[in-house]
């Protein structure tokens, strides 16, 4: 069966997540930078203490560009049967971040194991979480340029991007299709002109070949 956010044919997914019906008891929730705090606040009252993950997403060609998505779990606080405890309810918090106000509010406070993951949404997308006490790179090193899951950062990165490509041949500079040339070419050639001769039945001695014409 397909996935349910694979785009349809020549079209792009822009927001699949949007799209798709509710994920067995996941429920979707979408909200903006200014109600997520509130929202948040609101739904560990309810009972969903346990934030299972961080994580961002870029949709370049949208507007809001970037989602924040918070995995929320609501266990039984009481006595339950097992189904219950198998089955906890659990919350999708969707957080559309303008390309121009890249900034959301820290829930370090409520869930101390957003730690990590917001800086990690930091380093690779530039998002910037208020309130954070630590703020900083997780992953690249602190004197990298730009954020690398970002949609338009450069194939190369950012300080390679600003160097000239190599002159000579490599796969990573040279578009499919290319003609040979050099030394590459001249080797080509003579291949060409052996497989002539050899079909006019002029072919050059081999010189693995005995004097006697059998092979040594």
């Amino acid at each position: 069966m397909p996935s349910s956010q694979a785009p349809p044919a020549g079209a792009t997914a822009v927001d699949p997540t949007a799209v798709r019906p509710d994920i067995a008891d996941a429920r979707i929730l979408r909200v903006t930078p200014a109600a997520l705090r509130a929202a948040l606040e609101d739904l560990k009252r309810d009972g969903f203490s346990m934030l299972l993950d961080v994580g961002g997403v870029d949709y370049l060609e949208r507007e809001p560009r970037y989602d924040i998505a918070y995995h929320l779990l609501r266990l039984p606080t009481q006595a339950a049967s097992a189904g219950q405890i198998g089955q906890p309810e659990r919350v999708r918090v969707l957080c559309g971040v303008p390309g121009d106000a890249t900034t959301v509010p820290t829930v370090v406070d409520l869930w101390p194991s957003a730690d990590w993951a917001e800086r990690e949404i930091f380093d690779l997308y530039g998002i910037t979480f208020e309130g954070h006490p630590d703020l900083r790179r997780i992953q690249m090193p602190d004197d990298w340029e730009g954020h690398p899951l970002r949609k338009d950062y450069p194939l190369r990165g950012v300080a390679r991007e600003r160097t000239p490509r190599p002159s000579f041949a490599l796969k990573s500079n040279v578009a499919a299709g290319t003609p040979a040339s050099g030394r590459t070419a001249a080797g080509l050639q003579k291949q060409i002109a052996e497989v002539r001769a050899r079909a006019d039945g002029h072919a050059a001695p081999n010189p693995l070949q005995a004097k006697d014409g059998k092979q040594p």
